[in-house]
């Protein structure tokens, strides 16, 4: 296609994602459960065994069968059949102990002088995790805490989806920070960086294997602006300029059957448009399930041109959520960021008082 100028009409937001959906998940790997840290899981992991397998102590102490120990008290001593024996916290309980008492609990003469109930300071069989219990489910970022319950059910390893993206940087910073968010977001980051005629753009573009690309900078209308022309060049430019304020001069296309994703060099419209278009495709591609919805209540109305899908930065503070500016954000406003109002073309925005959704950063 043409190379689109300033004037040209942008394409609306809702378009543009239903053009750039048009790809399909990559594909699985296997990797050792620590690896997976991170990324999401393409298949549920569910537990192979129960965890404990048997019956464990969770505390320091002596371990007791609680029938003989009943009424113990300081003024109440029992004496114990024999010496109790100790346990620290994850040992196996021994034959017969079904408690575990505290470490005073045998007093100077070596009597017991307190009781405890049935199974205190003990996991039971399956009290952490039940063989069949579903740990994570396909879609989800498995998690730190969650790869702890898998390996404590025996899973060693976990089915995982993770996009190759490949960041050309176009003279921008803004380039690190964008494969950062790639990378949060469970994508395999490789870059490069590229001079900003259309040539080199275009060799970069060229040279590189990935399930998606995206580019950097140089997305403008100015003289020096090349990144759609060599977009152009080297495969389809499905569009330049997109109905998103900020990140007007965005754009997106292909090269064979790889999406491209033509970012603005600002700070502020890299990150807009990453969050309403580049972690919206690499959702897509990782077969990830949308997160729920966050929510909060508006400190001060949010103001937006119809027709236009608009990005605004949000904080919270003790009232709810305060806006602190959109397009034209100074870094020293933006770094206060802790999530997005995505205000739809169809509204004027938002006022005060208002319950609106929120996209974490």
């Amino acid at each position: 296609m043409s190379i689109r100028s300033a004037t040209s009409a942008s394409m609306p937001l809702d378009e543009v994602l239903a053009r750039l959906f048009a790809v399909a998940p990559v594909d699985t790997i296997l990797v050792p459960v620590r690896e997976g840290i991170g990324l999401v899981l393409a298949e549920d992991a569910v537990a192979l065994v129960d965890h404990p397998a048997a019956p464990r102590a969770r505390r320091d102490g002596w371990a007791v069968a609680a029938g003989d120990v009943t009424g113990a008290s300081p003024y109440a001593p029992v004496t114990p059949r024999g010496p109790p024996s100790w346990v620290e916290d994850g040992d196996a309980m021994p034959p017969g102990a079904d408690t575990v008492l505290p470490p005073d609990a045998i007093g100077p003469e070596g009597d017991i002088v307190s009781d405890a109930a049935q199974g205190e300071g003990v996991s039971r069989v399956g009290q952490d995790v039940v063989l069949g219990d579903v740990l994570a489910r396909a879609g989800e970022r498995l998690t730190s805490l969650r790869s702890l319950a898998l390996l404590g059910a025996g899973i060693d390893t976990v089915v995982v989806r993770t996009p190759r993206i490949h960041i050309v940087g176009i003279g921008t910073g803004s380039a690190s920070a964008v494969a950062d968010w790639v990378a949060a977001a469970g994508g395999q980051v490789t870059s490069s960086a590229s001079a900003r005629d259309g040539e080199s753009i275009a060799a970069a573009l060229r040279a590189r294997e990935a399930d998606a690309v995206f580019v950097v900078g140089g997305t403008g209308f100015g003289r020096t602006d090349h990144s759609a022309e060599a977009l152009a060049r080297v495969g389809h430019l499905d569009a330049h300029g997109i109905a998103l304020h900020p990140g007007e001069s965005a754009g997106f296309g292909r090269i064979g059957t790889v999406p491209v994703l033509l970012l603005p060099g600002r700070p502020d419209a890299a990150l807009a448009t990453f969050l309403a278009l580049g972690r919206p495709l690499l959702a897509r591609l990782s077969g990830a399930v949308p997160p729920g919805a966050v929510e909060g209540r508006l400190t001060r109305k949010i103001t937006s041109t119809v027709g236009v899908s608009e990005i605004v930065f949000v904080r919270r503070t003790q009232g709810g959520v305060e806006p602190i500016g959109g397009g034209d954000l100074p870094l020293r406003r933006l770094i206060l960021a802790e999530g997005a109002v995505l205000v739809p073309p169809e509204r004027e925005g938002y006022p005060e008082g208002e319950w609106i959704e929120i996209v974490p950063l």
